[in-house]
């Protein structure tokens, strides 16, 4: 059975930074195309950055933009988002998911998730 994990958040003041750890268990990382999302209590999930199995194209959402970059390694099968410049309104529980196909992943319908991770950040 496929398991997507998140790890690395937790409460961070503003302007601070943290690094957020996705690993896939029995799933053929290198062909799967992932991303990081995001919800907010109240809010609908948003896309964060998304990642192609060949490490290009990335891309970011806008309000991150310069501040967050995602990264992976096909071989330690991780993928990674380093957040700095940390904002109040970044705080949400966010999401890694897996997809072979770009779009599907980009749309929020990718075939695999995790659990999430809860960032905080205080003013």
């Amino acid at each position: 059975q496929v398991q997507v994990e998140e790890s690395g958040g937790g409460l961070v003041q503003a302007g601070g930074s943290l690094r957020l750890s996705c690993t896939a268990s029995k799933l053929t990382f290198d062909r799967y195309h992932i991303g990081w999302f995001r919800q907010a209590p109240g809010k609908e999930r948003e896309g964060v950055s998304y990642i192609s199995w060949t490490g290009y194209p990335i891309e970011y959402t806008e309000s991150v933009k310069g501040r967050f970059t995602i990264s992976r390694d096909n071989g330690k099968n991780t993928l990674w988002l380093q957040m700095n410049s940390l904002k109040p309104e970044d705080t949400a529980m966010y999401y890694c998911a897996a997809d072979t196909t770009w779009a599907t992943l980009v749309a929020g319908r990718a075939g695999y998730w995790g659990q999430g991770t809860q960032v905080t950040v205080s003013s």
